[in-house]
């Protein structure tokens, strides 16, 4: 909990161009740290991606998942990021508009 509030838990889908899988990977051994600070300065709790084939599947924990992308939007460090992002992803995202994640369907309680 942050100041009396539970986190959200967000699923995002994302597809990489073919052929962008392996490059995709090693961009990712190394995350850059002013990155890594930038997402836990905007309530970034963690943040795990699986790949099956072109299919990225994330699940995010947040403290608010609308203010952290207002917040990395214009970031020096997510924009070149973003940027990077964009070469590999078939479907670049700018951080406009009102992403919600995926919604959520059913859980084992």
């Amino acid at each position: 909990m942050t100041h009396g509030r539970a986190s959200q838990r967000v699923a995002l889908h994302t597809r990489l161009k073919p052929g962008k899988e392996a490059e995709y990977e090693r961009v990712h051994a190394e995350i850059p740290a002013e990155l890594d600070t930038a997402l836990r300065e905007a309530g970034v709790r963690s943040w795990r991606i699986w790949r099956d084939g072109l299919d990225l599947f994330h699940l995010l924990e947040v403290d608010d998942y609308a203010a952290m992308r207002a917040a990395l939007r214009d970031h020096p460090a997510n924009v070149p990021w973003q940027a990077r992002m964009a070469e590999l992803l078939d479907v670049e995202d700018d951080y406009s508009g009102g992403d919600t994640g995926i919604g959520l369907v059913w859980e084992l309680p």
